[in-house]
């Protein structure tokens, strides 16, 4: 039996934009990571993603729900719990041109965690550790005493990587970790964390809009829609049978590399737009884009329900079987 390391129960997370609105970013959502592995968490933009992670991170205080992170409550944790957490979760954020500290040197950024939490006896033990870090990364440990705007956006991600490991952490939420790269350096930096993962036995939450480079990371998938997730499955029987409406979209706008296929293949393309996160719809929140869509859809919210081999759908038309 594989160890759950990281199990979201129930989680929601609302924002109060005003008196009377309320936005739902995240509404109800539950699943589980196994130790070492990496689920893939996919969606259109402000679908919730990023707010997931953050709140698992307790960086969002969230509005209900458990993180149940090695068998003990993470929102239950004292000051002191949640600092040694800290260390054992980590976040690798999108944009690594806005998440380093302009003002410090790689070697101050990377060694920030071994300040905080004390993780060294003396100056040469701490710099021996930035080193062995950046190298870990692909970096020279000449550049510790570089600026972050000395570098491409390839190697401050890098940096952000570096400084992410330095406290050993088990789990790290990768959100949109490759988003701003160019593709070239996508896989670059996608390999390294593969690497990473296998050398330190890294558990992931891949947060990405990318389907292609989900596919290539993730051992599971995991589709959100406006707050909700409406598909989970194992990765390779997702892409092999995908059943919700939306993921049949989001599938159809990814380019097949065999432009002879490409031109064969029967488009299922997303129409209309997404509804609001503050006011959704009744029922089913995709129900206005979606082609299958029946009365029920829009009386009722569906349940994600496993249709066989873990693959779980939130969609009354696949348990009915009314395609």
């Amino acid at each position: 039996m594989s160890e759950i390391l990281v199990d979201v129960k129930h989680l929601k997370k609302y924002f109060h934009i005003s008196k009377n609105q309320i936005l739902k970013a995240v509404d109800d959502i539950s699943f589980t990571i196994e130790k070492g592995k990496t689920l893939g968490l996919v969606g259109e933009s402000g679908c919730g993603k990023t707010t997931v992670g953050r709140t698992i991170l307790r960086l969002y205080k969230p509005d209900g729900g458990k993180v149940i992170f090695k068998n003990q409550d993470i929102y239950a944790l004292g000051k002191k719990g949640y600092r040694e957490l800290t260390k054992q979760m980590q976040m690798i954020f999108q944009d690594p041109y806005a998440s380093l500290n302009p003002r410090k040197t790689v070697g101050a950024i990377v060694g920030e965690g071994l300040d905080i939490h004390k993780l060294y006896q003396s100056k040469e033990e701490r710099a021996k550790r930035i080193k062995e870090l950046l190298a870990l990364v692909g970096l020279n440990h000449e550049h510790s005493n570089r600026f972050p705007h000395e570098f491409s956006g390839g190697q401050r991600q890098r940096i952000g990587i570096a400084r992410a490991l330095s406290v050993n952490p088990e789990f790290i939420v990768c959100d949109e970790a490759i988003s701003a790269l160019d593709v070239s350096i996508q896989a670059q930096i996608i390999n390294l964390l593969m690497k990473l993962q296998r050398e330190l036995n890294l558990t992931y939450l891949f947060i990405a809009h990318d389907l292609s480079v989900v596919r290539y990371i993730s051992d599971d998938v995991a589709v959100m829609y406006l707050g909700k997730i409406v598909e989970k499955s194992s990765s390779g029987e997702l892409f092999k049978k995908p059943l919700h409406p939306y993921t049949k979209g989001l599938m159809a706008a990814v380019p097949l590399p065999d432009p002879i296929n490409e031109k064969k293949r029967i488009h299922s393309i997303l129409s209309g737009e997404v509804p609001s996160p503050i006011n959704p719809p009744n029922g089913c929140r995709f129900y206005k884009r979606c082609q299958y869509r029946r009365d029920i859809c829009l009386e009722k919210t569906p349940q994600l329900a496993d249709t066989g081999n873990q693959h779980l759908v939130a969609c009354h038309m696949v348990h009915a079987e009314q395609w």
